[in-house]
């Protein structure tokens, strides 16, 4: 990978979080700094994000209080306006250990050859929108055909919108696609420069504000349809500091055990909106969807079934150059141990590979 490429995608790495660097390794033998990227920056590039209990973790401080115990042990984030894509490259030159991301790039990342393992579920199932100019004719995902729509490739919701262009008959090919981050995409629809754009829960803000209408959203369609993502390690990380991964596993699955009760609603969505989302925003998304679904760190049947069709998915639409294979590349060890030692074999719902609920 070249340099000018390298330090483009640390130029994408959030302000408050660059202004750390991305630093080599302590000195000293017994000192470690665990560096977890994410997929993802707040409002005015604010070290912060929301919708994962990745990010219900950050707010916390909860690994850092999980490790206060461990003085020797450093946890550094790192925020990324790239996303996935700049989260896979700073991964690949080895200035990350951990990360949060979507399905499409880390799949894009294993057909490049990065060694990864995914630990558990975070931000599965999230809800995918649709908006339209609030004048806009467009009322269903069939009247996109010949449309101008913005689409950040190459992140979750890139094959996410590929699935449902597929079951309306459409491909990108029927649409004017037109690559964009969801900050530059908001810009373009407030500026009458495009017709739609498949985005995220800064899509209510627009609806709000008058700014755009929602015309579709995934919530309380086909369960495939949701946006997915996790948690993941390096394969060099995860080998050489088992007992790491696992005290950071232990703790993502607490902290999602917290997110799932209903009861911590109002306090979840007070720590996702350090992220600079306005909290009426944050209810909308959550609106109508269990918690204990939204925040499950459970790699099922359904999770991994969604990882390999994804990755068929990306082969088929010439998002990779190579199959994908996703067998092994789970590492639910850690996962196993958290939910025995916490009681919560049991929490979570499961789901089937087809999306149906296996257990209450």
């Amino acid at each position: 990978m070249s340099a000018a490429l390298t330090r483009r995608a640390l130029l994408t790495v959030g302000a408050a979080a660059g202004a750390l660097a991305l630093a080599p390794r302590p000195a000293r033998a017994d000192a470690l700094t665990v560096r977890i990227g994410y997929a993802a920056i707040g409002a005015d590039n604010a070290p912060f994000a929301n919708g994962t209990i990745a990010a219900t973790a950050h707010a916390a401080n909860a690994l850092e209080k999980a490790f206060a115990d461990q003085p020797d042990v450093k946890i550094e984030w790192f925020f990324f306006r790239g996303a996935g894509p700049a989260v896979n490259e700073a991964l690949a030159n080895g200035q990350l250990d951990l990360a949060y991301q979507g399905d499409l790039p880390a799949i894009a990342a294993r057909a490049n050859g990065l060694k990864t393992r995914l630990l558990l579920a975070a931000g599965a199932r999230t809800p995918l929108y649709l908006a339209v100019q609030p004048d806009s004719a467009i009322a269903t995902v069939k009247d996109l055909r010949g449309k101008k729509v913005a689409l950040f490739r190459g992140t979750s919701g890139h094959l996410a919108a590929v699935k449902v262009l597929t079951a309306n008959g459409l491909t990108e090919r029927d649409l004017q696609i037109v690559n964009l981050d969801y900050a530059a995409a908001v810009a373009a629809i407030a500026n009458k420069d495009i017709d739609a754009i498949f985005g995220q829960l800064n899509l209510i803000g627009l609806k709000d504000k008058s700014v755009a209408k929602i015309v579709y959203t995934t919530k309380g369609d086909r369960p495939e349809f949701g946006r997915n993502g996790h948690v993941l390690a390096t394969e060099a990380f995860e080998r050489s500091r088992p007992e790491i991964v696992q005290k950071v596993v232990t703790t993502l699955v607490r902290t999602a055990h917290w997110s799932s009760l209903p009861e911590n609603r109002a306090a979840l969505i007070d720590l996702w909106a350090k992220s600079g989302v306005e909290k009426g925003i944050l209810a909308q998304d959550l609106e109508g969807d269990d918690l204990a679904v939204r925040s499950s760190p459970v790699i099922d049947d359904f999770i991994r079934a969604q990882y390999a069709a994804q990755a068929r998915a990306a082969r088929e639409n010439g998002l990779v150059r190579r199959d994908v294979d996703t067998d092994g590349w789970f590492e639910t060890r850690y996962l196993d141990a958290a939910l025995k030692e916490l009681k919560l074999e049991s929490f979570w719902p499961r789901f089937r590979a087809d999306g149906t609920k296996v257990n209450a």
